[in-house]
């Protein structure tokens, strides 16, 4: 890779050129975005979880005082399939006008029976989501080897079933939209992950040509993975500005988040392992099922909003045997969110792990070592031992005195990453200073700071010299910021337009080297010189790999668990800026701290409504609940740079889990670990629905998927 080896810049921690802005308030986030003459928009949504919308009356709204505007969300009669789906939209001259006119839409509906338990789901008498198909939707399968008589020759097998949750996607910015029509041309003010992709959804919905459609993210408060699109109040806030003829800024409350954006599928997995005398892996089998809501009904493939993950993971078994079902029930549909799919997988994989380990009664760290294919996971595992103490620290599980008690884990974990497909455009000014301009979008990751330093380290400039440019379909195209491809796809684009602007500017100066002499050089520019890079082969990769070792201490009178210590070991390629490197794998931690011990959506099966959908009952951590986070990274410039997004919060809520058990002696199967579940564990409390004792409620399902007619599913690949 031709990255500089001695660098100035690169690889250094560079604090944010957008810091400043931020801080001070000066930064404009969509629902900053005030135009003349705006109008506030919102959605009415269904209080009923299954019902046909026989017919919608805008009258009485639009007669109501302050409104402006007033649409159908679908025309006709139709079908809404969980509590929240959009039903119509008003926008008026006031927030508190709006909300006043909500209760005026005349809905006549007819309400059906409905399900929100995946369990409930699967029974025959249960309801339908999908009145032409099943909820317990076809099977996917993988099989390798001849299972039964691997399990046959084992020396050890280990059973369990593991339960993950629903994760509501719940960034700090809400998704929004501000919209403003000129004539016959569209821009939207987007909170999105993909500018571009925004455009091509708008242009699609609307019947317009792209060349009409102008999507701006200029800042924005976080995106994992539900931000592709303009999403349907989106399409209904252009929609209401069009019919208003004024713009119209729709943002949706914390409750609509809880309801209607997408969330993390939840996940059902009953799993044998086993292993040769010595631990080495001989079979595994899967039986597993998980809803994502009502757009689980759709397919079983491996989409990102579908319950279907990676098994075995990331370890080599010659003998596998996976049926994996979904489940519908009326809720709302997942969507990609932070590596889909494999945190899911990885609880899974890395539970039975640790506790073939304990049947073994060997070193989980040595089993992980024995069956990880990865050359560089395996080295990982290494320098994080040595760095986090595992080998004086470990001790056998339930062993620690005393009530409360401490506990080690650790996993592993791989993501395929990747990038390309950048644009970027450089101007050179005669001054000396510099302007960047790329399509790409800052989700709050640092973008602009990993351009920014690209430029820097290859024209020889300090960062502040360079001004960045991104959020903006005028610019030179990008892709979509996720599968941790940003700064792969990028960082080689600013590169090239580099290489190609200190060629270009050789030229017309006729100063040689301009780097050494850049304000000769740039003096001589009749002009502003511009030059236009792309994405080149060479600079950057994909197949990410990362370890973390976690410490817990858990008091077993009353549950509570409290992680000390999290250790990561992540390779990332080339670091491009360290900070903002750091910073990610500490967000990394952070979320995946919230799926091992808090967050869960909470449905009542009664009404089907979310019964947590906000900060207040919707559990994050908070800042008291953050432990010792310590990264190390594996710089590793010969790779390129490899992005680092999603692996380093897929093995959190796993090595969080190991630790548990390893504390506590016996198995939490369910995520969030939360104290009534410790406690259940430990048989000082009843066992509720929520952990161990719904056993006995899926044992029916997972025979009834283990039966399940197969779709064709190939092995999803994974970096080793």
């Amino acid at each position: 890779m031709p990255w500089p080896k001695n660098t100035k810049y690169l690889g250094k921690s560079t604090p944010r050129t957008d810091g400043p802005t931020k801080v001070s308030g000066r930064a404009k986030f969509t629902a900053d975005v005030a135009l003349p003459g705006m109008l506030y928009g919102a959605i009415v949504r269904s209080s009923w979880p299954a019902a046909r919308i026989r017919s919608v009356n805008l009258a009485p709204v639009i007669a109501a005082p302050g409104i402006r505007a007033a649409i159908p969300a679908q025309e006709g009669t139709f079908e809404v399939r969980y509590y929240g789906a959009e039903i119509a939209a008003i926008a008026g001259i006031s927030r508190q006008a709006v909300l006043d006119a909500l209760p005026l839409v005349a809905i006549d509906a007819e309400p059906r029976p409905f399900v929100v338990s995946e369990t409930d789901a699967t029974r025959g008498e249960s309801p339908k989501v999908f009145a032409d198909r099943p909820n317990l939707g076809e099977g996917k399968a993988r099989n390798t080897g001849e299972v039964e008589a691997a399990f046959a020759a084992s020396a050890a097998v280990v059973e369990g079933t593991y339960h993950t949750q629903v994760e509501i996607h719940h960034p700090l910015e809400p998704h929004g939209h501000v919209v403003a029509w000129d004539e016959d041309e569209l821009t939207a003010w987007s909170s999105t992950q993909g500018v571009f992709a925004c455009r091509t959804a708008f242009a699609q919905a609307l019947g317009l040509p792209q060349n009409k459609v102008r999507v701006v993210c200029d800042h924005m408060g976080g995106g994992f993975g539900a931000k592709f699109n303009p999403g349907a109040e989106g399409i209904l806030c252009a929609r209401l500005a069009q019919a208003a003829g004024a713009p119209v800024k729709l943002m949706l409350t914390r409750f609509e988040q809880a309801l209607a954006v997408g969330n993390r599928p939840s996940s059902h997995q009953k799993i044998k392992l086993g292993a040769t005398a010595d631990g080495k892996l001989t079979a595994f089998q899967m039986e597993a099922f998980g809803t994502a809501g009502f757009g689980a009904g759709e397919s079983t493939g491996g989409g990102s909003g579908r319950a279907s993950f990676p098994a075995p993971y990331i370890y080599t078994v010659p003998a596998t045997r996976v049926r994996q079902g979904t489940v519908a029930i009326n809720a709302g549909q997942a969507c990609a969110m932070r590596a889909p799919g494999h945190p899911v997988a990885s609880f899974g994989m890395e539970a039975i792990l640790d506790d073939l380990a304990v049947k073994l009664n060997a070193d989980p760290l040595d089993l992980r070592l024995k069956n990880d294919p990865s050359e560089i996971r395996r080295r990982e595992y290494e320098l994080g031992a040595e760095k986090f103490g595992w080998r004086q620290k470990y001790r056998k599980p339930g062993s620690a005195p005393g009530a409360l008690k401490i506990g080690i884990g650790c996993a592993g974990a791989a993501w395929m990453s990747g990038g390309k497909g950048t644009q970027a455009e450089l101007q050179v000014n005669a001054d000396g200073t510099v302007e960047v301009r790329v399509g790409t979008q800052d989700l709050g990751t640092g973008s602009r700071s990993v351009i920014q330093i690209v430029a820097a380290e290859m024209l020889g400039l300090a960062p502040e010299k360079i001004a960045v440019r991104v959020g903006d379909t005028r610019f030179p195209p990008s892709g979509s910021s996720g599968g941790s491809q940003t700064t792969a796809s990028v960082s080689p684009a600013i590169y090239d337009a580099c290489e190609k602007a200190l060629a270009e500017l050789a030229r017309l100066s006729e100063v040689p080297d301009p780097k050494t002499d850049w304000l000769t050089a740039c003096k001589k520019l009749s002009a502003p010189l511009q030059v236009r890079g792309q994405w080149r082969e060479g600079l950057s990769a994909g197949g990410a790999c990362g370890v973390q070792f976690a410490e817990v201490e858990v008091d077993t009178e009353t549950g509570f668990v409290k992680v000390k210590k999290i250790l990561v070991v992540q390779d990332c390629g080339a670091v491009v800026n360290r900070l903002t490197c750091e910073s990610q794998i500490n967000g990394g931690v952070i979320m995946g701290l919230g799926y091992a011990l808090y967050e869960e959506r909470v449905m009542d099966r009664a009404t089907g409504v979310v019964l947590n959908p906000n900060f207040e009952t919707y559990k994050l951590p908070g800042a008291a609940d953050i432990p010792e986070i310590e990264i190390m990274l594996l710089d590793m410039p010969e790779r390129g740079v490899i992005g680092v997004g999603e692996p380093c919060t897929i093995p959190t809520a796993s090595a969080i889990a190991n630790a548990v058990a390893n504390a506590i002696g016996v198995r939490v199967d369910s995520l969030p670990i939360t104290p009534d579940r410790v406690l259940a564990a430990l048989g000082k409390v009843p066992a509720t629905q929520r952990g161990a004792s719904a056993v006995r409620e899926f044992e029916p399902v997972f025979r009834h998927v283990a039966a399940l007619p197969a779709t064709a599913g190939a092995k999803e690949e994974l970096p080793t």
